[in-house]
């Protein structure tokens, strides 16, 4: 067997070795570490599907690796994470469980993402790692503002979005997005020029300066630009989704 073909399995089952031990550290209640495995999780996910394409040993056993890692690291683990902040609420003891809507709609937006073949220049439904990160920013927002570690006081923002009716809006409103036929810009560079990548660099130059100002705080300010930037994208190819028959 060519250990050439398996290195972008290789980095699929880091992924999910990120997410398996994500789940360890929010059943001890470190969220925070949980937090950066997921973070770390996106990181190999990033660059599975590069380096199967820089080799070109793309396969169909490693998409449907790729996806059964991404259930658990993007979709289980932030369930999870969610789960335990509504534990805090005083709310029904069957409510924190609507959480795990999460799970199930991450498994259903990546059982669609195979079977559908409109989804090459661009997302259709939120990825399902843009839904993990800003799950994973609600911790990391609150260990941020606890050690200081800012430029810019977030107090306001990670309080925002650590209370309990604010979580379950974004319970629903996330699962939503993940399974909408909503069409959302891809972040795949087909060449590095300016033309046709515009709303693309934007975004990335746009993070990159949120980044340094709030630092995990602007997590959902960037997801709120994504959004935005396609909107524009849309707008401007004029795309409509095709409605399979």
């Amino acid at each position: 067997m060519s250990i050439k073909k398996q290195i972008p399995n290789i980095i699929t089952a880091a992924n999910l070795f990120c997410g398996c031990l994500a789940l360890t550290f929010i059943a001890k209640g470190d969220m925070q570490i949980a937090s950066l495995l997921v973070l770390g999780g996106a990181f190999f996910d990033f660059f599975d599907g590069m380096a199967a394409r820089l080799l070109k040993v793309t396969s169909p056993m490693g998409a449907e690796m790729d996806s059964l890692a991404d259930v658990v690291t993007f979709g289980v683990a932030p369930a999870y994470m969610a789960f335990e902040l509504l534990q805090k609420g005083s709310l029904p003891e069957w409510m924190p469980y609507l959480a795990f809507l999460i799970a199930v709609f991450s498994a259903f937006r990546l059982a669609k993402f195979n079977v559908d073949d409109r989804q090459t220049d661009s997302f259709i439904g939120i990825p399902t790692p843009a839904n993990a990160l800003f799950w994973i920013s609600i911790p990391l927002m609150v260990w941020q503002t606890k050690s200081g570690f800012e430029w810019i006081d977030t107090s306001s923002i990670s309080y925002f979005f650590k209370k309990i009716p604010t979580i379950y809006f974004f319970i629903f409103l996330l699962s939503y997005a993940l399974v909408a036929e909503l069409p959302l810009l891809s972040l795949k560079f087909k060449n590095l020029s300016w033309k046709g990548n515009e709303n693309r660099f934007i975004l990335l130059l746009a993070s990159v300066l949120l980044i340094a100002l709030f630092v995990f705080a602007a997590i959902p300010f960037i997801l709120l630009l994504y959004f935005i930037l396609s909107l524009i994208e849309n707008s401007r190819s004029n795309y409509v989704v095709q409605s399979r028959d």
